[in-house]
């Protein structure tokens, strides 16, 4: 069957840009977590599939703006996930992540990506994504270089910054932008789960 084409947004992009991600966007169901241009275009989606049995059998899908599946997100029990291409059917890996650290001011992940590992006895680490889950602020890494990375919208002569939208600055880089948004999703998704009932709390500043 075919699908619908989407806007392609290069891996190799000469400068940085911005990406809005939140769960009301106009243009989504509430509650979908979307990605967004400047324009307010829909970019990427995420569809969340939960699991009444175990978490470790959640799903969550990328989309692209036309719904076409870009990687598939499975989590384990122990905090790592799996990411594979497409909607996941044809069991082509991707990467992998291991959580190394999860603290209320600090989570840490590792990345390791097939394509690099391929052939190799040891798995290595090819990006870390490292952040405050509370303040929706992580930066992605590869070795000393910076990726990408997320911020709140501060704004002048607000005391308080709401943490249902951010902004996901992309740096020039080879990564592919989807596996920068899956990175993120991750983030968001591996959280303390004992703090997450604070998530819709307010940053006073």
């Amino acid at each position: 069957m075919a699908t619908t084409s989407a806007p392609v947004y290069p891996a190799n992009r000469p400068i940085p840009f911005d990406l809005f991600v939140s769960k009301k966007h106009r243009a989504l169901p509430r509650g979908v977590l979307g990605f967004a241009d400047s324009s307010g275009n829909i970019v990427f989606k995420v569809n969340r599939q939960d699991s009444k049995s175990s978490f470790s059998h959640a799903k969550a899908s990328l989309l692209d703006s036309a719904g076409n599946p870009l990687i598939s997100l499975y989590p384990h029990n122990d905090g790592s996930w799996q990411g594979f291409k497409g909607d996941g059917g044809d069991k082509d890996l991707i990467f992998k992540v291991q959580r190394v650290l999860t603290k209320f001011t600090r989570t840490e992940l590792e990345v390791f990506l097939v394509s690099e590992n391929q052939g190799q006895g040891e798995l290595t680490c090819d990006l870390k994504v490292i952040g405050c889950h509370f303040q929706r602020s992580c930066t992605i890494y590869k070795g000393d270089s910076i990726v990408a990375q997320t911020s709140l919208m501060h704004k002048l002569r607000k005391i308080c910054v709401s943490r249902s939208k951010f902004r996901l600055t992309m740096f020039p880089s080879l990564e592919d932008p989807s596996l920068v948004v899956a990175l993120v999703v991750i983030f968001l998704f591996s959280g303390p789960k004992k703090f997450q009932v604070l998530d819709k709390i307010p940053i006073s500043i």
